[in-house]
């Protein structure tokens, strides 16, 4: 499920194919850019987003990097989990796929209209 397979039979994981990162424990001042800085030594970043609350606008404290290939991830989470960066331990793993969520979250049943 979720996998792709090319011609010569193999997956993504075979091919390199990104790894999403988990990035947890961040502080809330910290910037994608330092973010970015601190996974580049192990290769490179595709591309860093530090997750905002959809009503303040404000860092919710966690983030996702993508990195180029497995290799390189693997190296990233080996090296920064639990490394103290801005004053707090690191908290990285590799990121769950996105699950659809139904209703848009929650366990309620889905909204009527009021009309």
């Amino acid at each position: 499920m979720g996998q792709w397979f090319f011609e010569n039979g193999a997956d993504e994981k075979e091919r390199g194919f990104e790894m999403n990162i988990y990035v947890g424990n961040l502080s809330y001042n910290t910037t994608e850019a330092a973010v970015r800085a601190q996974f580049e030594p192990y290769g490179q970043v595709v591309s860093v987003k530090i997750i905002e609350d959809r009503e303040t606008g404000r860092p919710r404290g966690f983030g996702f990097v993508e990195m180029a290939n497995d290799e390189e991830g693997k190296a990233a989470i080996s090296a920064l989990d639990g490394k103290d960066f801005e004053g707090r331990p690191l908290k990285i793993n590799e990121a769950r796929p996105k699950t659809e969520r139904r209703n848009g979250g929650g366990d309620r049943p889905p909204r009527r209209d009021r009309y």
